[in-house]
């Protein structure tokens, strides 16, 4: 692909690979908006519609990885052609749901899709574009997407829900599947790993064992009760899981997760910064939408006008966050963040159904500079401290890192709201509830600074270095 023709070919090959990552994030939060109307259709409890979002997060979260791996071997192309046929086959069946077992069921195919799709379409890019500095420009173009799409996401969910109902949220995705279906099979080439990893089929078994059990617990503990035998047990298969599955690693000769790269500090704290920061983006949109729509009365359309505050600061923190980390380093994004995620919990502590809205609008505005700044910095965090061969992986695992904080984030801060619930009564029992899933916030952004003071003290060449010996 040399020349102004191949240049041109390149930039269609971004284009196509954004496309299919601007549908699966947008996947994310387009749903928040609707899930009063899902409540009121189906008839279900805060708890199934918890698992209406965890349910696509655990898979794709959990076969990210394995993902990966399969494209490197069978070839990039060919597994994403049929990411986008299954994601887009999904979107469609959810649009015809008639209870939340099939809702459910259709949204765990749409997530076998989207797992294709992210680290594929990461591979294809930096495939095509092997010139340094156009592979950095692409890759920051293929990262800003998220912005784009978490800022799109609440005001087209809204603007769709209120014009065509709650179903229609999932029509999007089809016309967005075919078109980024036939243009990949036009312009996106096909190529493989020299060297693919083998697959390592019980560690992927055992993290899924591992994420199911602890996310059941947490979403089912609330109105179960936490001594509940199923709970217990699902506390303690989760433990036993995880403990074989850091067994299991240490000794394949070819993980699916090598447990060695998190001896480098870089590396190590971009991930714990990526679970932190996501579950608090998908605490605070699960939390407000049906704070906004439940409590304050708002229409989903409305509803997504409201949460522009957050989404168009989430878009510029996303610009500004890629700024600074080219100018001045990972350090001062991450610290700053994690800052304006404790902050904007605070402005919540007390929020109330008669709460101004310039208030809640300045927390908002707080937490979404947050949420765009710290997205930036933790795959360039995580790539810095690594052996340049192995960039690829470290980009896999922080994209896994946050879709197991959204499923995380929806499953703690839903339990923290139920819990509320259960304990509150009157006209501001659900404003009263959110008091302690924004005090969990609040801690959740100081550690997110002071993971990033740690993370970021050192320079990441040495550390490299050691990783790769």
């Amino acid at each position: 692909m040399t020349g102004p023709s191949g240049r041109r070919r390149r930039l269609a090959v971004l284009g196509i690979c954004g496309l299919s990552l601007f549908m699966t994030y947008l996947d994310n939060t387009i749903l928040n908006v609707a899930l009063p109307a899902i409540q009121n259709s189906l008839h279900c409890s805060l708890t199934a519609l918890q698992w209406v979002m965890d349910a696509y997060l655990l898979v794709l979260g959990s076969l990210l990885l394995l993902a990966g791996a399969t494209g490197d071997r069978l070839g990039r192309r060919r597994l994403f052609l049929c990411g986008v046929l299954v994601f887009t086959a999904g979107s469609a069946l959810c649009s015809v749901a008639v209870n939340l077992s099939t809702l459910i069921a259709a949204r765990v195919v749409q997530a076998v899709g989207g797992a294709a799709l992210t680290p594929t379409s990461l591979s294809i890019v930096r495939d095509v574009f092997r010139e340094p500095v156009e592979r950095d420009k692409a890759l920051g173009v293929w990262s800003g997407i998220f912005g784009v799409a978490t800022a799109c996401g609440p005001l087209a969910g809204g603007l769709l829900v209120s014009a065509a109902g709650w179903r229609s949220v999932f029509w999007v995705n089809l016309p967005l599947g075919l078109a980024t279906w036939v243009l990949a099979r036009r312009f996106v080439p096909e190529s493989r790993a020299s060297r693919p990893r083998r697959t390592d089929p019980l560690g992927q078994g055992l993290m899924v064992v591992f994420l199911t059990a602890l996310t059941y617990a947490l979403i089912q503990a609330p109105r179960d009760g936490w001594a509940n035998p199923l709970i217990v047990t699902g506390f303690v298969l989760a433990a036993v899981a995880l403990t074989a599955f850091v067994v299991a690693e240490l000794r394949q000769r070819q993980p699916m997760l090598d447990l060695r790269y998190f001896r480098n500090l870089p590396f190590a704290g971009a991930n714990v910064i990526a679970l932190l920061a996501f579950v608090a983006l998908a605490g605070f949109l699960l939390i407000n939408t049906l704070y906004l729509q439940q409590e304050r009365g708002l229409s989903a359309r409305w509803t997504g006008l409201a949460l522009l505050p957050a989404t168009v600061a989430i878009a510029v923190g996303g610009l500004v966050g890629g700024r600074w980390v080219a100018r001045r380093g990972p350090r001062l994004p991450l610290m700053t963040a994690g800052l304006c995620i404790t902050a904007g919990s605070a402005v919540l502590l007390g929020l109330r159904a008669t709460t101004p809205y310039a208030e809640i609008a300045l927390a908002y505005v707080l937490l979404g500079a947050g949420f765009g700044l710290v997205n930036p910095p933790i795959t360039s965090t995580a790539v810095s401290g690594m052996p340049a061969d192995q960039a690829g992986v470290a980009s896999a695992v922080a994209a896994t890192a946050r879709q197991f904080g959204n499923a995380l984030g929806v499953a703690v801060l839903g339990a923290l709201l139920a819990a509320g619930l259960g304990s509150s009564a009157g006209p501001n029992s659900l404003s009263a509830a959110t008091h302690l899933p924004w005090a969990f916030l609040c801690f959740d952004g100081l550690a997110i600074t002071a993971v990033a003071v740690l993370a970021t003290r050192r320079r990441p060449g040495g550390s490299a270095r050691r990783t790769a010996r």
